[in-house]
């Protein structure tokens, strides 16, 4: 499969990159801002392995990546990359403006880009769209994210409508929801806070990228008659 992985050189979009990529017969295609030396050594690594460098911020950027996805003839697309921080901060000393880029680094390109590949899909008559939320949406969500929650609250509700508009076109919309993982987004949290989340968790350890990765490659080769549905990764303690 041609496959294409937003954010794919850091994190879990650096797993998922991986994993993906030592399937031989895969041809990933992986966005990254700042990771360029890993970005490199991916494509050392793995043959079937094409970096774009995309600043999700810049709308010329944008621009050149849609231009090129027409070119990959991609049959998946992982919707995955984060631009920005998780700095916790209360909604109501949110600035507004912060919002507003917010939105249009986080969900503005994902709209874009998804939009280019389901036309892309509609031809062919197949695609799969994957798209990675947050655990952090189910139930009470955690004090001081508010921006990051509303933001992949957003997408959980459009990558239902991609879901239910397209299927008659042979083209799926599913997504995974990660509890927290150690990656660059949260590389600054305590690590006594840490080490409280694994005594509190009941598996008593927290989810791996590698983990992680794994349910996105189940939905890349899942059949299309999955559909709609959320792979939530929490370990049950806290259920929808």
């Amino acid at each position: 499969m041609n496959i294409l992985i937003t954010g794919g050189a850091s994190g879990l979009g650096l797993a998922i990159t991986e994993l993906l990529a030592k399937e031989t017969t895969n041809k990933v295609y992986f966005t990254y801002y700042k990771s360029k030396q890993i970005a490199t050594e991916l494509e050392l690594k793995y043959t079937n392995c094409n970096s774009i460098q995309c600043n999700f911020s810049k709308k010329t950027d944008i621009q050149q990546l849609l231009d090129q996805l027409k070119t990959f003839d991609i049959d998946v697309l992982i919707n995955n990359a984060y631009a920005g921080d998780v700095t916790p901060t209360y909604f109501h000393k949110l600035d507004t403006e912060d919002l507003v880029d917010d939105i249009s680094k986080n969900i503005v390109p994902v709209v874009e880009i998804t939009q280019a590949a389901i036309k892309m899909f509609r031809k062919k008559k197949f695609g799969k769209i994957i798209t990675i939320l947050s655990a952090y949406l189910t139930n009470n969500p955690p004090i001081g994210l508010a921006k990051y929650v509303a933001g992949k609250a957003y997408l959980e509700k459009l990558t239902k409508v991609w879901a239910t508009e397209n299927i008659r076109f042979n083209i799926t919309s599913n997504t995974v929801s990660p509890s927290f993982m150690l990656t660059n987004l949260n590389d600054a949290v305590d690590e006594r806070i840490v080490e409280q989340m694994i005594d509190q968790h009941p598996l008593k350890k927290i989810l791996s990228v590698e983990e992680a990765a794994q349910s996105v490659q189940f939905l890349v080769q899942a059949s299309q008659h999955i559909n709609g549905i959320d792979l939530l990764m929490n370990a049950g303690s806290n259920l929808k």
